[in-house]
C-alpha cells in the first residue's frame, strides 16, 4: 500500500511539474511577444517625435523667410518713403 501511495504521489508531482513547465513556456512566449510589441510602440513614438522635430524645423525655416521678407519690405518702404501701417 505504501508503494502504491508513493507512486501516486510521484505521479501527481510529475503531472504538476509538466503543467508548470507548460505554463512557464506559454508565459515566456507571451512575454516575448509583449516585449516585441513594446519595442514597436517605442519605435513609433520615436518616429513621431522625429516627425514633430522636422515639422518644427520647417516652421522655424518659414519664420526666417518671413522675417527676411519683412526686412526687405521695410527697406523698400524706406526708399520709397512709404510708411507702413
Amino acid at each position: 500500500m505504501s508503494e502504491n501511495m508513493n507512486n501516486l504521489v510521484l505521479e501527481q508531482l510529475r503531472a504538476l511539474r509538466n503543467e508548470i513547465l507548460a505554463f512557464r513556456s506559454e508565459n515566456q512566449n507571451e512575454f516575448s511577444e509583449i516585449k516585441h510589441r513594446l519595442t514597436r510602440v517605442e519605435s513609433s513614438i520615436a518616429s513621431m517625435r522625429g516627425e514633430n522635430v522636422g515639422t518644427q524645423e520647417d516652421v522655424y525655416r518659414q519664420q526666417s523667410v518671413i522675417d527676411q521678407i519683412k526686412e526687405r519690405l521695410q527697406r523698400i518702404e524706406k526708399r520709397l518713403e512709404i510708411t507702413g501701417a
